[in-house]
């Protein structure tokens, strides 16, 4: 059986995992999320959000080193539940992977803008109350172009380019540290809350959106196969990759809130960027800036390469066709799964912004429910291989929990209205029940010509032996 190139080594999954992690708004709209939350709102809402999501991802290491195999959650709910779980698991990511590379397609463009207002010029259509201008699209699709190029050189090539990324993003963010705090002061921060505010209301309500800027994690485990490390080691990556993601967040957004009073950058358009311009530092104000645009490249790698091994592992699950489980021979690169994932986010990339943000914010539900599936892979794991060893085992298993408490209340409030995260009325919610309609319908016309035991040695990389036939997954692997 063919298996992906092992090309990535400990930094390169980290820089994988922990880029793909951060996104490139965050830089710029925590002036927003000061004004509504005060800086401590954000930041120690970051910091409990962490916490939480490294307690789902405690959960993901265990898994990851049981199942170093490219698909991640499908791999895993396969084993616990059964084919059915399985796809709808990476049913689910698909839809959030394919749509935050589609933003990304119509941000890129827009970033720019901020440098050059000169490209908003040959408008070509209008949706979402947004126009679209032909040198925002061809931006984006040149980037979705260059990204599909470099994973399709293979992760040696990709991997190394993520790595120089995320470096410059490190290098960066540790001058705005040093700047923040050298040149600000703790009056500046402090007090953290609006006088009239609810500290610790304004702290849990910003719980949610910071889970949300924490779930790239799983990355980790969907690329387990293509790293040259040892089980136990992809476990310890995991949870690196939420603890060095976490600590960027809130050691840079400190900063910007010490440099100059943060009720002066809630006022602010463009948060840490107007921030340090505003306190005589303009030449970091453009590093701020280029955290943005690094973040943006980074992210789009990472998921990109994701979704091609959700795409894969499906398929050799046998409920998704055959052609995405191919392996280029020389490359080690599922090119069908690729290229079609650069196909679905020109496709949708082209919407623009306003309308993607409509599919963007089913992707929270989608994850959350990735995460409730997730954990209960492992408990259910453990329970039909109670004398199995793990190479990474999760010493206090309550933890798992705590994190798929979290990720319920993320479910929650993305459905319920009035929340500060429901849904859009009515375009959001017809996405996501029009996403679910044409999984049901993919998964009954798929074919299932593997038996179980077959997908299982596919997915899993291993000799099964079954002790129960049923969907229910009574499977031990060996």
């Amino acid at each position: 059986m063919s298996e992906l190139n092992k090309s990535l080594g400990m930094f390169g999954l980290i820089a994988m995992g922990a880029a793909g992690v951060l996104g490139t708004s965050w830089i710029y709209t925590n002036g927003e999320f000061f004004a509504a939350y005060g800086a401590g709102g954000e930041i120690f809402g970051l910091i409990l959000g962490a916490v939480l999501a490294a307690c789902v991802a405690s959960a993901y290491a265990e898994l990851a080193s049981r199942y170093p195999r490219a698909g991640g959650e499908i791999v895993y709910a396969f084993v616990a539940f059964g084919r059915p779980t399985a796809f709808v698991a990476g049913w689910l990511l698909i839809g959030a992977y394919v749509s935050s590379l589609a933003f990304y397609v119509a941000a890129a463009g827009g970033l720019l803008t901020r440098l050059f207002p000169s490209i908003e010029t040959g408008a070509v259509y209008a949706l979402g109350g947004e126009t679209i201008y032909a040198p925002v699209l061809i931006v984006g699709a040149v980037l979705a172009i260059t990204v599909y190029a470099i994973n399709r050189a293979g992760l040696r090539l990709g991997g190394g380019v993520q790595i120089l990324l995320f470096v410059a993003m490190l290098l960066i963010g540790l001058g705005l540290t040093i700047v923040g705090f050298g040149h600000g002061q703790l009056e500046n921060f402090w007090p953290a809350y609006a006088p009239d505010s609810a500290p610790v209301a304004d702290t849990l309500r910003f719980v949610l959106p910071a889970m949300t800027f924490l779930t790239g994690f799983s990355l980790v485990g969907m690329l387990a196969e293509d790293a040259r490390l040892s089980p136990r080691r992809i476990g310890i990556a995991v949870v690196t990759t939420v603890l060095l993601a976490g600590v960027f967040y809130v050691v840079v957004l400190t900063a910007s809130a010490w440099v100059i009073p943060w009720q002066r950058t809630a006022t602010l358009e463009q948060g840490t960027i107007d921030a340090y311009r505003i306190a005589g530092f303009p030449l970091l104000a453009w590093g701020a800036y280029t955290i943005a645009l690094l973040g943006l490249l980074t992210s789009f790698i990472a998921l990109f390469v994701a979704s091609s091994r959700v795409m894969l592992a499906l398929a050799r699950a046998g409920i998704f066709p055959r052609v995405f489980a191919r392996i280029d021979a020389k490359r080690g690169t599922p090119d069908a799964a690729l290229l079609f994932t650069l196909v679905l986010v020109l496709a949708l990339g082209w919407l623009g912004e306003a309308a993607l943000t409509w599919f963007l914010d089913t992707g929270g539900i989608y994850i959350g429910l990735a995460w409730l599936l997730a954990v209960a892979s492992l408990y259910r794991i453990r329970t039909q291989e109670p004398d199995a060893v793990a190479p990474y085992r999760v010493r206090w298993i309550f933890l798992p929990v705590i994190g798929a408490l979290a990720a319920t209340a993320i479910i929650i409030a993305t459905l319920l209205p009035g929340t500060g995260m429901s849904l859009l009325w009515p375009h959001e919610y017809m996405i996501l029940l029009a996403w679910l309609a044409l999984g049901a319908i993919i998964y009954w016309l798929a074919p299932r010509a593997m038996t179980r035991e077959d997908a299982l040695r596919a997915l899993v990389g291993a000799t099964t032996t079954r002790e129960d036939s049923s969907e229910t997954g009574q499977v031990n692997s060996r």
